[in-house]
């Protein structure tokens, strides 16, 4: 019996290589959908599992839904799945039109429009922080005297990811430049343009992630991560440890508002991710949510941890078969990130963990030679390293051990000036 076809939208990453592999092991025939850039950097591994691509434009999603969903026909595909943020709207709407297992295409927009999203956990009952829209300046100005919002507050994009865009606001005066932070910061196939920008009441609390999956609306809880983030105006996340076990009561409240948001986005079959804040006194909001496998290595945190593998279930989900998620161990991950400690050339890099015992994962994406950036956003980390073991505080001194160990040199001055008299043949 021939297998269907298992499609995926955007086929870069290690999440999307992972995926490939779990449907390849199984028999299944991949295939993706990307642009022509994308599919240049998708790498030879992810290459060689594929059997066919269509290459479309995301920045035209009715017309790459008319597209992918021929070629999707044509070659008997039965799941759709992506792990791109930006691209979760669109599988929604070609899960229906395949008729195979995905979200609601009519809520669907409320995972990626985080002003879709406030409205919809506003009319779900969700404990989220108090958000306004604001489409110009003197809009903006009526947000910051609005009292339901006060100082500090978050000034974000609608639709970016990975905290770009996303400043926190302690005075009016920082307001109208992290509000042209946050228009710069376009999504990754957004046209740009978009003058509207979200002004969100600041939650003070410990902040946490929840990786759930859902397969016919019944939602799983896998892990609760604890979060390590920058302070100041940039909250840019650099670690993540799980699972991590919360009070009783916070974590029945958690649980309560991650699946009530849950359903205001419209999760029926797949996998989400929602950022909480809960309080000294134990109460919950939620931030965001996310129709998506967690980023940032989570994805091996709960393989490494739990014995789950989340990309086999994450297939499973789409094929619309049980998944396998009940825990096969009992221990503990985390993962750091390495951020640069300045904006300029990256000269040298010493002392990176490698893989090994309790070191299952390392990622070094930056070049020696590149320009690097400050972390103000997830995008500017340099490369990532995971350590696991059965001891939380053990685990979590060995990663910290590592993280101090490596030595990370950045020129800041990568274009030096040319001397007095090149200046003057150049302007001869």
């Amino acid at each position: 019996m021939t297998l269907p076809g298992v499609l995926l939208l955007d086929a870069a990453g290690p999440d999307a290589g992972a995926l490939a592999t779990a449907a390849a092991a199984r028999g299944h025939r991949v295939h993706a959908a990307t642009t022509a850039a994308s599919y240049a950097d998708c790498g030879p591994q992810l290459e060689r599992l594929l059997t066919g691509r269509v290459v479309t434009d995301f920045t035209r999603p009715g017309r790459a839904l008319d597209e992918v969903a021929a070629y999707a026909r044509q070659h008997d595909v039965g799941a759709v799945l992506t792990v791109n943020e930006y691209l979760t709207e669109l599988a929604a709407h070609l899960c229906a039109e395949l008729g195979v297992p995905g979200n609601d295409p009519g809520r669907a927009r409320a995972a990626r429009d985080k002003a879709a999203m406030a409205e919809a956990f506003t009319a779900a009952g969700v404990h989220a922080p108090h958000t306004v829209l604001a489409r110009n300046d003197a809009e903006l100005r009526t947000a910051l005297a609005d009292p339901r919002v006060g100082f500090p507050c978050v000034i974000k994009p609608l639709s970016a990811a990975g905290s770009a865009g996303v400043t926190v606001v302690t005075a009016t005066e920082g307001a109208t430049e992290a509000a042209d932070t946050a228009r710069s910061a376009a999504g990754m196939y957004s046209r740009g343009g978009d003058p509207r920008v979200l002004v969100q009441a600041y939650a003070a609390g410990t902040e946490y992630s929840v990786e759930s999956l859902t397969q016919g609306n019944a939602t799983t809880h896998l892990a609760v991560t604890r979060k390590q983030v920058t302070g100041g105006a940039k909250r840019v996340e650099t670690g993540h440890s799980l699972p991590v076990s919360l009070p009783p009561a916070a974590e029945a409240a958690v649980y309560r508002e991650v699946e009530a948001a849950v359903g205001a986005a419209g999760i029926r079959n797949g996998a989400s991710h929602t950022e909480v804040i809960v309080g000294g006194d134990g109460r919950c909001v939620v931030i965001e949510i996310g129709a998506r496998l967690a980023a940032g290595q989570i994805g091996i945190l709960i393989q490494q941890s739990l014995g789950i593998d989340v990309w086999a279930a994450l297939l499973d989900v789409a094929l619309g078969h049980p998944p396998a998620i009940t825990p096969t161990a009992c221990g503990y991950a985390t993962v750091r990130f390495v951020t640069s400690p300045h904006a300029g050339r990256l000269v040298s890099l010493r002392r990176f963990p490698r893989t090994g015992p309790g070191v299952p994962f390392v990622r070094w994406r930056a070049a020696i030679g590149g320009l690097v950036h400050e972390p103000d956003a997830n995008g500017h980390r340099l490369g990532a390293f995971v350590v696991t073991g059965t001891e939380a505080a053990e685990v979590e001194e060995r990663a910290d051990a590592l993280l101090r160990g490596i030595r990370v040199e950045v020129d800041p001055h990568p274009n030096p000036r040319p001397a007095p008299d090149s200046l003057t043949r150049a302007n001869r």
